[in-house]
């Protein structure tokens, strides 16, 4: 479960959108706002990706997706 919080906080910051984060999977839009908002789940690929994206270190990586 992904903290629904801290990705949007991250993403506000960096001012990245929910369209460059669908773009950047290769997801569409309302299925990366699904993801984010824990009613569909990240798989471990998507999750590094968005990590890689969002510049979330390994040592940070708990605190946003195993929340």
């Amino acid at each position: 479960m992904v903290n629904t919080n801290k990705i949007k906080g991250r993403m506000k910051e960096l001012e990245i959108s929910q369209a460059d984060v669908a773009k950047a999977l290769n997801l569409a839009q309302p299925t990366v706002c699904q993801k984010i908002n824990n009613i569909r789940p990240f798989d471990l690929p998507e999750a590094k990706k968005l990590a890689d994206l969002l510049g979330i270190t390994s040592s940070e990586f708990e605190e946003f997706f195993l929340k």
